[in-house]
């Protein structure tokens, strides 16, 4: 791949993400910052406050899902081709707590017809992994420039 392609790929990434965040209701009620996109990869960010706290004074794992869907959502629609989740799941390794910042890096790893695989790392504050997401996506109808650039 050329530099020029490579850069109208990112472009690309980033021009979907915003059409994308523009709408993301719930990715931005929970306060995520997407902080990196680019062709098959994003990462999200967010800070874990006492709202999002189980009865064991940890995060609920619900919220560190939601995190992981996010970065997998924004990374497997970075083609300009409406994706959606076909299977996800979740493993947690270690407690999150309220004050941590938690990343979400999402990276494809395989892309081929409507189908895709995304793996998803979420790490604390000190780098710590705090849980693996796996994602399988599926393409559908539809694309995300074409169909709502110009709302």
């Amino acid at each position: 791949m050329s530099t020029a392609d490579e850069m109208n790929a990112k472009e690309m990434a980033k021009a979907c993400a915003e059409i994308m965040w523009r709408d993301d209701n719930a990715s931005q009620q929970l306060g995520m910052e997407l902080t990196h996109v680019a062709p098959g990869q994003a990462v999200i960010e967010m800070s874990i406050d006492s709202r999002m706290t189980n009865g064991h004074k940890t995060c609920h794992g619900g919220y560190m899902f939601v995190l992981a869907d996010s970065a997998f959502a924004f990374a497997c629609n970075t083609y300009d081709q409406r994706t959606v989740a076909q299977h996800c799941s979740v493993t947690f390794l270690a407690p999150a707590f309220e004050g941590d910042r938690l990343t979400a890096t999402a990276q494809e790893v395989q892309r081929r017809g409507r189908s895709g695989i995304y793996d998803v790392k979420i790490t604390n504050q000190n780098g710590e992994t705090v849980a693996e997401f796996r994602g399988h996506s599926r393409s559908v109808k539809g694309t995300l420039l074409g169909d709502g650039a110009s709302a």
